[in-house]
């Protein structure tokens, strides 16, 4: 079983969102993949490389994951080492987990993690933020 990470989605409202943002970026990637900088490396970082993903958490809603292809050093501006997640380009909608919020990121063991939706769910609309957190509060999607 592989090691997640969770982390809030800030500044986005929908799945969409993120797409564009880090699509906008793609002359900044790493090599070939999205990333995101954090300040902090994982010392679960084996378990991690071994299949995990980065959840994504919306308003409140894990609506999406990336599959984590590597952890790599970069330095800041300020002359700070921090750590690059590597992410797969392929964001994954998941089924919808109500999640308080947190800073920073978070492990997610694998069996917590929500499940992905299939593949043809996948290009429905998104529900409304508001609506899959009450639905996800009570065990509905």
């Amino acid at each position: 079983m592989s090691l997640n990470l969770i982390k809030l989605c800030v500044g986005a409202e929908k799945v969409e969102d993120l797409i564009d943002w880090q699509q906008s970026r793609q002359g900044r990637w790493i090599g070939d993949t999205p990333a995101h900088v954090t300040r902090m490396w994982p010392k679960r970082a084996v378990e991690l490389l071994d299949g995990g993903s980065l959840y994504w958490v919306f308003k409140g809603v894990v609506l999406a994951r990336q599959t984590i292809m590597g952890l790599d050093e970069v330095q800041g501006a300020d002359g700070i080492t921090r750590c690059a997640i590597r992410l797969d380009p392929e964001v994954v909608r998941t089924e919808g987990a109500a999640r308080r919020p947190f800073q920073g990121w978070r492990y997610l063991p694998a069996e917590e993690a929500p499940r992905d939706l299939p593949k043809g769910r996948a290009r429905e609309d998104a529900l409304p933020p508001e609506l899959a957190r009450a639905l996800a509060e009570i065990g509905l999607r």
